[in-house]
């Protein structure tokens, strides 16, 4: 006893320092089996530790005043399977270093391994292990609020549409979701309508979206790491954001989408496919439509002799999307490299290397597009060019799409003409007389080489 009260004294004087605490704060030491928790955080004063000692704890539980909750390693709180485990209706709450798990499955309700209301601006959860709950965090209008360090697996049966989001965000401006590991469920991060936010360092895994972006505006996506999902970044009806140094490895669909997104800028991410199981298609079938984005269809690849397919289908999908800026991006081993469609001619590309992809661009439109900004271009890995002067850049345009193209995605069926004579002709006809070519997109100012190391070096 005299050991605890030497700590409740230290700990005293620590928190009596910190802005806001009251000079009574105190450590609470709670074994599991030792009362219910909820009547311990009722009992304790503001701005008090409560500290889980190894063990089971029972949940649910509410923090309405300013407290930190915190576990020794192998402290569990267990909620009984309904409502959410945790939550946090007080302001500059803490959570962390616990396991948290078993919230109900009722969506409409936002039941969460740990729920932070919109009154507790500035709350923390860190470095907690969130397992089996619909949403792992929910921070639902907390400005200014964080989640980090956080290790969450969502729910690994069932249908994806009845599944929560790793961490989900809602109208919370300053919040930061920064250096967590997500897996399974249904998106690893989904934010919308807020700003301000900041998405840094996470990892995100066996998930639909990796990061799903709504109505959340000037904002920045950096530094995460997506590994096999179905979409890497999906950034939808936002504007003002900084997506950088952000890496896709092996998603199926998308490593980048942008929908109805504006006036951002797009640098420093890399996209990389790799061959995939094909039932990474067949089996949970495949999203069409999903927040008015068309479906265009599979992939103009067949699996090969080892059931195995290139994914993702395009590094990048931008769908109605302007204004906004691609620099120094690497773009590598996709089905396609970039498809742009529905109005988004206004985007900006220099800088960028266009690696190993099968088709590198696919733009069905009729306007001609130079992607190259002040006398420089992209790299192309496909462009058979001559640098005689030495300068790094490309003695020729370079056209990534021809008129065969154009006619092979308009018509499909067309393909089995590819190695016909006719083909042929037309394809050396343009080469003699560039006034036949389509209109479409034509780099100018083509790099010579990769503007970064790439993985094909």
């Amino acid at each position: 006893m005299a050991r605890l009260g030497i700590i409740a004294l230290g700990m005293a004087a620590f928190l009596a320092a910190l802005p806001g605490s009251p000079a009574w704060a105190k450590l609470i030491l709670q074994a599991p089996g030792a009362g219910r928790l909820q009547a311990v955080i009722d009992a304790a004063s503001p701005g008090d530790v409560i500290r889980l000692q190894a063990g089971k704890h029972e949940g649910p539980v509410t923090i309405g005043k300013v407290l930190t909750l915190e576990g020794q390693s192998g402290a569990v709180v267990a909620g009984g399977g309904s409502g959410s485990v945790i939550t946090v209706t007080a302001p500059r709450s803490i959570v962390r270093g616990l396991e948290i798990r078993g919230s109900g499955r009722n969506l409409s309700e936002m039941d969460s391994g740990v729920f932070v209301a919109k009154s507790a601006t500035g709350t923390r959860v860190e470095d907690n292990t969130i397992l089996d709950n619909l949403v792992g965090i929910y921070l639902h209008g907390a400005e200014d609020s964080l989640a980090k360090g956080n290790r969450i697996v969502g729910m690994r049966e069932g249908r994806t549409s009845e599944a929560g989001d790793g961490i989900s965000l809602w109208n919370a401006p300053g919040a930061q979701v920064v250096e967590n590991d997500i897996s399974f469920g249904r998106d690893g991060i989904f934010t919308k309508t807020s700003k301000r936010n900041v998405f840094r360092g996470n990892t995100l895994r066996s998930l639909r979206f990796a990061i799903h972006y709504m109505y959340t505006n000037d904002s920045e996506v950096s530094g995460n790491v997506s590994v096999g999902n179905n979409v890497g970044y999906a950034i939808m009806y936002s504007k003002n954001l900084h997506v950088e140094d952000n890496i896709s490895d092996g998603d199926r669909d998308h490593g980048l989408m942008l929908n109805y997104a504006n006036g951002s800028v797009i640098t420093g991410n890399t996209v990389r496919g790799r061959l995939q199981p094909v039932e990474r298609w067949t089996a949970a079938g495949r999203m069409s439509g999903a927040h008015a984005v068309p479906n265009t269809g599979p992939a103009d690849v067949a699996p090969n002799d080892r059931g195995m397919r290139l994914g993702p289908e395009k590094c990048v999908f931008i769908y109605n999307a302007n204004k906004n800026e691609f620099r120094n991006n690497l773009f590598e081993g996709c089905s396609i490299g970039i498809h742009f469609t529905a109005g988004s001619e206004g985007n900006a590309m220099s800088g960028n290397a266009f690696v190993r992809n099968r088709n590198q661009v696919k733009y069905v439109g009729t306007r001609h597009l130079d992607w190259s900004q002040q006398g420089r271009g992209n790299y192309w890995s496909d462009n058979p060019a001559f640098d005689l002067d030495g300068d790094g850049i490309g003695d020729n345009p370079y056209r990534p799409n021809d008129l065969v193209d154009r006619v092979l995605w308009i018509s499909p069926q067309a393909k089995v003409l590819m190695n016909s004579p006719a083909v042929q002709v037309i394809r050396w006809a343009q080469t003699q007389f560039p006034a036949l070519l389509p209109g479409g997109v034509v780099d100018s100012h083509p790099l010579m080489a990769p503007p970064r190391k790439s993985s094909h070096d």
